[in-house]
């Protein structure tokens, strides 16, 4: 059920985040690489993912087991920063603290029931949400593959999100 939440929350909540955003120019310039480095690792595993069908192990699945998950919660604090107010933040932050850990929870379990041989050793070697950056990793990415994932929605509402950030503090 959270699962399938996760996603129309995202857009309930967004105009109330940006009714409340206060953006002033160093709460955008402290907030925006934060942003960027969560766009960043979603785009990098979003190349590498076949959802359902392989176990992802390359790429940035190297370093983290949940490289989509740590990279929202990257946008969510970038864009909680951005905002530069306390509300808008704790609207982008609190359902992601509440319910992430329970969807990835339950996605590992899932994984576990659809590729038990492969996910033992994995498990073992990479670290379930903050990645590791001392692993040695083969970079893995395929363009067509963030195509077919769809990715690119992430990247448009970057854009429009930070687009009405900037907006609304040019037009204070």
């Amino acid at each position: 059920m959270l699962q399938k939440l996760r996603v129309p929350l995202g857009f309930a909540i967004a105009p109330a985040v940006l009714y409340f955003a206060d953006p002033t120019i160093p709460s955008i310039l402290l907030g925006l690489p934060v942003a960027l480095v969560g766009a960043g690792f979603r785009a990098l595993a979003a190349g590498v993912i076949q959802k359902d069908s392989s176990l992802a192990t390359s790429g940035v699945y190297a370093l983290t087991r949940h490289p989509l998950y740590f990279g929202s919660s990257l946008l969510a604090v970038g864009f909680a920063i951005m905002s530069a107010s306390e509300t808008a933040a704790a609207l982008l932050l609190v359902p992601f603290i509440v319910i992430y850990p329970t969807v990835i929870l339950r996605e590992e379990a899932r994984l576990e029931s659809r590729f038990p041989d492969e996910i033992r050793p994995y498990k073992a070697t990479v670290p379930r949400f903050f990645p590791r950056f001392t692993r040695r990793f083969r970079p893995s990415f395929s363009f067509d593959q963030y195509l077919l994932n769809r990715e690119y929605n992430t990247a448009l509402g970057f854009v429009g999100a930070l687009g009405v950030l900037i907006l609304k503090w040019w037009l204070r």
